[in-house]
């Protein structure tokens, strides 16, 4: 499965910018992009950004993504049920 990540941008440098995102910071490249700057969010694939998100639609993609997390560590896959 493939999943992009929205990761906000903490360093650039040219086509290059460190990202981060809970705690994550990962080195990907810009070339894909018309314009990016410090702060902005960004979607992250495959360690290009993809696409320029405004701030509210990446926060709330990380919630999502964290509550997906947090269901999955509750959840036993061997008996079915919740923990």
């Amino acid at each position: 499965m493939c999943l992009a990540i929205p990761m906000r941008i903490m360093e650039m440098e040219g086509d290059k910018a460190v990202v981060e995102a809970g705690g994550i910071r990962k080195e990907v490249r810009l070339d894909l992009i018309d314009s990016a700057e410090m702060g902005d969010y960004v979607l992250i694939h495959t360690g290009y950004a993809i696409e320029k998100l405004d701030k509210t639609e990446a926060l709330e993609t990380l919630e999502l993504i964290k509550q997906v997390y947090r269901a999955g560590m509750t959840h036993d896959p061997e008996s079915g049920s919740g923990s």
